[in-house]
């Protein structure tokens, strides 16, 4: 027995009919293109964006938890805090990647990323928990720009990767 597939159909009616949206959806592509443009994202304050997620994970925006998602928009200011088992992974605009443990708390305070200005800079603190750090550009062109603040000390970054702990403190 022989069986054979046709991937062309020999009549116009076989062909599917166009979207009727379809000038919608151009729109809207283009719409979201201008919006993730690198100037675009620098007047909305877009840092980054949440990679992965094993729950617990929340961002904390003005006082409020939500639930962390793939693909979450970041911003300077916003809480990232996993709980017991949780994990999460954020790449930033320059490139720069974290991926931080169950327990953590971690807050981005400052970020710049103009290069073709020279505003450049990532400054962060790291309340507790665990952080794996591989650097971006900002590391790359300015190392002197990246600063990670943990209760007791502070982290230069100097291009490279890195694994921190913090600790929490004992009563």
């Amino acid at each position: 027995m022989k069986i054979s597939a046709r991937t062309t159909c020999p009549r116009p009616a076989c062909a599917p009919p166009a979207p009727r949206f379809a000038g919608l959806a151009a729109g809207a592509l283009l719409s979201l293109l201008v919006l993730a443009s690198p100037a675009a994202m620098a007047q909305d304050g877009l840092i980054g964006f949440v990679k992965t997620v094993t729950s617990p994970a929340v961002i904390v925006v003005d006082g409020k938890s939500i639930r962390a998602t793939a693909g979450m928009p970041l911003q300077a200011g916003f809480i990232v805090r996993t709980g017991p088992n949780g994990s999460m992974g954020v790449t930033l605009r320059d490139n720069t990647v974290m991926s931080f443990g169950s327990n953590t708390e971690f807050v981005v305070d400052e970020y710049l990323y103009a290069p073709g200005k020279g505003d450049l800079k990532l400054s962060a603190r790291m309340v507790k928990g665990t952080l794996q750090y591989v650097s971006g550009i900002i590391a790359k062109l300015r190392p002197e720009a990246v600063t990670i603040r943990t209760p007791t000390g502070v982290v230069g970054v100097r291009g490279t990767e890195f694994l921190l702990l913090v600790e929490e403190e004992k009563s």
